[in-house]
């Protein structure tokens, strides 16, 4: 039974942290912000009721002049607060690929997952609408519309159907101060632009767009999964590190085809491959006419006679 000291919105945080709380050890992630100290505040509530052994990781990027101190501040919070905790740096180079944005948070997944536990994140229904509309943006399909899945070993996120007013209340409640990342006001960030795009929408039309957004990431997710379950059942037999046939593929649907194009691309190192690299390559099965080689990223594709042929560059 929850605990009457709970107000409603911590009890809320708490309860959904409950709801999908593994036992054993178990990383929070935790920045400091309002999302992730009411999700780290809430695994101390639901560590007893599920044998759980909680452990707080702030990982400090150094993006920051005063990340050192932001994260010395956050352990000795959660510590204070009764709960085991942490600094890790990771090294972001602000020219990274993809931008330092993405760079930081690849460390900081990859840091987070490094003992090999589950890890919760605090990601917000705000923050999955912003992802569906970041996604719109990039043109990617059903995929990248899919936004945030709740639970992707070993990741964990416990709070996406709670909205971010909540986790600012649940803090309140708690009597904690979260930490207002500068960053989170940055124009810089795409992530920034999309919310503050998603307010100015939401204010047009007359209503809260988020919820919608965030109901067409779980419609969209269904199909996607559906789809690239067909999609690796289709690519079984090809050898997809080598040269791909064209007869292998051709007569696949084309949700299937450029699943399994995108996988191909994906086998030959490209960590992140987008979907006009696919079309293009695409291309070179179904509109054949005498094209040129094409980039994508971490090689170069060109038809050879009835195969595809990748080379990395």
């Amino acid at each position: 039974m929850a605990r009457r000291e709970l107000g409603p919105a911590s009890l809320a945080v708490a309860r959904a942290v409950a709801d999908v709380l593994p036992s054993g050890p178990v990383v929070v992630g935790c920045s400091g912000g309002a999302d992730s100290l009411a999700l780290a505040l809430g695994a101390r509530w639901a560590a007893t009721r599920r044998d759980a052994d909680v452990r707080c990781v702030v990982v400090d990027h150094g993006l920051q002049q005063s990340s050192h101190e932001v994260a010395r501040d956050v352990v000795a919070l959660l510590t204070g607060q009764g709960l085991s905790a942490e600094s890790r740096s990771v090294t972001v180079a602000a020219d990274a690929p993809g931008g330092p944005e993405a760079a930081a948070r690849e460390a900081r997944l990859d840091e987070l997952a490094r003992d090999g536990h589950p890890v919760l994140l605090g990601h917000t229904l705000d923050d999955q609408a912003e992802s569906v509309l970041l996604g719109l943006l990039r043109g990617s399909g059903t995929r990248s519309l899919s936004g945030m899945p709740g639970v992707r070993e070993p990741f964990i996120r416990p709070l996406l159907g709670l909205r971010r007013a909540t986790t600012v209340a649940a803090c309140e409640e708690w009597g904690v101060q979260a930490w207002q990342d500068p960053h989170n006001d940055d124009d810089r960030f795409r992530r920034v632009r999309a919310r503050r795009h998603l307010d100015d929408l939401s204010a047009a039309l007359g209503r809260d767009v988020a919820p919608a957004l965030a109901r067409s990431a779980e419609l969209a997710r269904v199909d996607a999964d559906f789809l690239d379950n067909l999609a690796s059942e289709a690519s079984s037999g090809l050898d997809l590190t080598g040269d791909l046939l064209v007869t292998e593929v051709a007569d696949l649907p084309e949700a299937l085809r450029l699943r399994v194009l995108r996988d191909w691309i994906a086998s030959h190192g490209a960590r992140s491959v987008a979907m006009v690299h696919v079309l293009a390559v695409d291309a070179l099965i179904t509109s054949w006419k005498g094209q040129g080689p094409i980039d994508v990223p971490g090689g170069r594709v060109q038809r050879q006679g009835a195969a595809i042929h990748h080379s990395p560059r």
